[in-house]
């Protein structure tokens, strides 16, 4: 036996938790198991769909895909060896993999090609909590597919050519002739670093095409373009008569390269698996879509797509933080009782639980409403309500986790703070929804813009977070205080006015889905004013256990 060789007891890993995979993401998940079934049916197709994604993301090599996926950067190649510019991006083959079942799952554009009576976003948004577990990366350009077919409807034949291959349910990978793949991505280049979410200040000029009609060059660059290997890109661009929206192709009608020319891959601090680049534009050429001048009017419709994305992935991460700080606990013992069974732990695992719950919900809600709003029967309702409810949520739940990033991060104590355990990745990735499509500012600054510009936003909101009335005293009573407040709000008061928004919004979905002890819990915390300033403050008498206890099924 080689010299200094350990043995016995100190070769075995005594009082450490086993790892959380080869286990069923979904149906371990009992609030979006019950929302499903509320939603879809007993026995249904997305049901079983979802149990087999579920297993596939909880398994071993899912989890090593996101792995391998984040710690092997994209490699930006801007010339071949002869000299000749591609810029192109190289990917580890387990960011291919995560992109192949995501596309193949219809994360991408294939909801907008599915029957318009179903709930097919609803459907598509309760698989993005279940694979966004695995890695946050790649949703990025799965997301941006989504989003982009909206907006390309206001340019019928550009979306006519486009919405199928986005649509595809195939992950066909390479800079080709758009008519000859099996699949396409799309992506979006919006800010500039004069201007950042100030879009109106852009520079990047766009000059029509003399005698070809909707078709321009742009000259100009953009500060943040993720994803720059997808095949399109919908950016905003100074034409005469404004600020238009453009789509560009990287590959043009006759297999030639667009000019597109990739400066740099950001170093970010997180979502590492996505590339996310500096792109300057010398005679690009791009096609309008919309009229000239109405550039943020057409591309909102793509931000208020990716916006619903933020509040999934945001919600998603914290399911799967969530899962790990119970998973943990549940193994490890510190003064002869496991974690999860001493009192105070329980409660944190029973805070982060409520905020998983709610914004899970929150989610799938939102989701129902873009259902509702752009179904065959759309309604004017669903649509005010989604309108104000998705700047709503993508305010609240995206900046709720990156705390609790940290606190499940903390459950695990020294063990969370090395990179083998994930956490680490998941505390990187938290803060990226809050900052992505508009930071807290923006998005707050946009509900009152909304409330005072759309009239009947606030009308809407109030119907549905006003459904749960009736169902608990503190919850009325924090009803009545919102409607109070909106006549005192300003612009210095907007993040505080939003976040009482969304904790009643919050309050009313959980009295009207969750369990008892769940509703209970979340009123008495968030509404009913006997909640600290971390998570684990709970109020005395809550039903923690049942909390905890189905936070995570095994």
């Amino acid at each position: 036996m080689p010299e200094g060789t350990l043995t016995g007891p100190a070769d075995e890993p005594l009082n450490q938790a086993r790892p959380l995979a080869g286990y069923n993401a979904y149906s371990a998940d009992s609030s979006l198991v019950e929302a499903v079934t509320r939603l879809f049916g007993d026995g249904s197709s997305t049901h079983a769909e979802l149990l087999g994604l579920g297993a596939l993301a909880g398994s071993f090599q899912a989890r090593e895909w996101g792995r391998l996926a984040e710690v092997n950067h994209p490699v930006l190649v801007t010339h071949d060896r002869y000299g000749r510019r591609v810029d192109e991006v190289e990917f580890h083959p387990a960011w291919h993999e995560l992109m192949t079942v995501a596309v193949g799952h219809g994360l991408g554009a294939a909801p907008w090609q599915e029957d318009p009576a179903t709930l097919r976003h609803t459907a598509r948004a309760a698989k993005m909590l279940v694979w966004g577990q695995t890695d946050g990366g790649h949703l990025c350009p799965v997301s941006m597919t989504y989003a982009a077919v909206p907006a390309l409807q206001a340019a019928p034949a550009l979306a006519a050519e486009w919405t199928p291959r986005l649509a595809s349910k195939t992950y066909d990978f390479g800079l080709r002739e758009p008519a000859t793949k099996a699949g396409c991505l799309a992506g979006m280049g919006m800010t500039e670093k004069q201007g950042g979410s100030d879009v109106r200040a852009n520079t990047t000029a766009a000059t029509p095409v003399p005698g070809a009609d909707g078709e321009y060059t742009l000259v100009g660059h953009k500060w943040f373009t993720s994803a720059p290997m997808c095949d399109v890109f919908l950016v905003l661009a100074q034409a005469p008569g404004g600020l238009s929206c453009f789509l560009i192709p990287r590959v043009l009608p006759d297999g030639t390269r667009n000019s597109f020319r990739l400066q740099r891959l950001k170093d970010k601090l997180g979502n590492r698996a996505n590339a996310s680049s500096e792109v300057e534009f010398h005679n690009t050429r791009a096609w309008r879509v919309g009229d000239e001048g109405r550039g943020v009017a057409t591309i909102i419709e793509m931000v208020a797509m990716t916006r619903l994305d933020c509040v999934t992935g945001s919600a998603s991460l914290m399911r799967a933080a969530l899962a790990e700080a119970v998973n943990h606990t549940r193994h490890r013992k510190a003064f002869g009782k496991l974690l999860a069974d001493q009192p105070l732990m329980r409660t944190v695992l029973a805070d982060l639980a409520l905020e998983s719950e709610a914004a899970t919900l929150t989610a799938l809600h939102l989701a129902a409403a873009t259902d509702a709003a752009t179904g065959t029967a759309a309604d004017e309702q669903s649509r005010l309500f989604r309108r104000i409810g998705l700047a709503v949520a993508k305010y609240w739940v995206t900046k709720r986790c990156a705390p609790f990033a940290a606190e499940a991060l903390e459950c695990l104590g020294g063990n969370g703070y090395v990179e083998e355990s994930g956490m680490p990745r998941l505390y990187r990735e938290a803060p990226l929804n809050s900052i992505w499509e508009g930071s807290g500012n923006v998005n707050a600054l946009d509900v009152l813009r909304a409330l005072a510009k759309e009239a009947g936003t606030w009308d809407a909101f109030l119907a549905e977070a006003g459904a749960a009335r009736g169902a608990d005293a503190r919850f009325d009573a924090a009803f009545k205080e919102l409607q109070e407040e909106i006549t005192e709000v300003d612009e210095a008061g907007a993040r505080r006015f939003v976040e009482r928004m969304a904790l009643v919004l919050q309050g009313s979905l959980v009295l009207r889905y969750a369990p008892n002890a769940v509703a209970d819990a979340f009123v008495a915390s968030r509404l009913g004013g006997d909640w600290g300033r971390t998570f684990g403050t709970l109020p005395r008498g809550l039903e923690a256990g049942a909390i905890v206890d189905r936070a995570l099924v095994l």
